[in-house]
């Protein structure tokens, strides 16, 4: 009875608490992100500092959640191996100790999601629970970002703070991680430019889409022959769209 009552513990504290990564007595490491196309297989880890809560049945108090975007989150593993009802029998979770993996086999749309493990731990008679950071899961096949560069609005460069802001906007690319960057150039030379980039949002087809932001003077806009944003992500070739300032004449 006394093994029940700590897994429903574990069950209900992990409802009702944010998924954020514990920085105290114990810590659970996660990869950032994985990605994998359809009908693929996914293996995401999880290792804690210090082996978890193993009770008299020998079950080991790890627990898995799915966390889809704009979504409360749902438990898909409990005592590191057993499923919750209603989850699908291709949610895999395995391990002992300090080392766990859930793994998922044939990968579907629908698992694009962000997973988090939380280990429970007992050390001086007191309940320690602690969650990983998360690892969001990408499904689908690389895809390259169309790109598109808008140049400062009128109304912004005839305002008298001297700000030119431009915007690149990337659409349908895959998976999450493409990163945006941009480039000027003055005088026959190019350089490298930071800009703000977004978080990327997925859409209904499990294409992300992300803009980056250039703040310039408005001087500095004026000296400019042309701005490139420029797509990378992994191994993938890089994508870019160069705006020359005589197509904002």
């Amino acid at each position: 009875m006394k093994n029940m009552t700590l897994i429903s513990v574990l069950i209900w504290t992990l409802l009702c608490c944010c998924f954020t990564e514990s920085r105290g007595q114990v810590t659970v490491t996660q990869p950032g992100a994985l990605s994998s196309a359809v009908g693929g297989s996914a293996r995401i880890t999880c290792r804690t500092s210090q082996n978890v809560y193993v009770d008299g049945g020998n079950n080991h108090y790890l627990a898995w959640y799915q966390q889809r975007d704009g979504e409360k989150p749902k438990l898909l593993i409990y005592a590191a191996s057993t499923r919750a009802s209603g989850i699908p029998e291709r949610f895999t979770g395995s391990g002992s100790n300090s080392d766990f993996t859930l793994t998922i086999s044939g990968v579907q749309t629908e698992d694009a999601a962000v997973y988090y493990c939380q280990s429970f731990h007992y050390p001086n008679s007191q309940h320690v629970w602690t969650f990983g950071g998360g690892t969001r899961l990408d499904v689908g096949s690389d895809t390259r970002p169309t790109l598109r560069v808008l140049p400062p609005s009128r109304k912004e460069l005839e305002k008298d703070n001297g700000k030119a802001t431009l915007m690149c906007l990337a659409d349908k690319g895959f998976p999450s991680g493409w990163t945006l960057s941009w480039k000027v150039g003055r005088g026959g030379s190019i350089s490298s430019s930071s800009g703000d980039q977004s978080r990327g949002v997925v859409g209904k087809d499990g294409l992300y889409s992300w803009t980056s932001t250039l703040s310039l003077t408005k001087d500095q806009w004026t000296s400019l022959d042309s701005v490139t944003c420029e797509a990378t992500q992994g191994s993938q070739a890089a994508v870019s769209e160069t705006l020359s300032k005589g197509q904002c004449s």
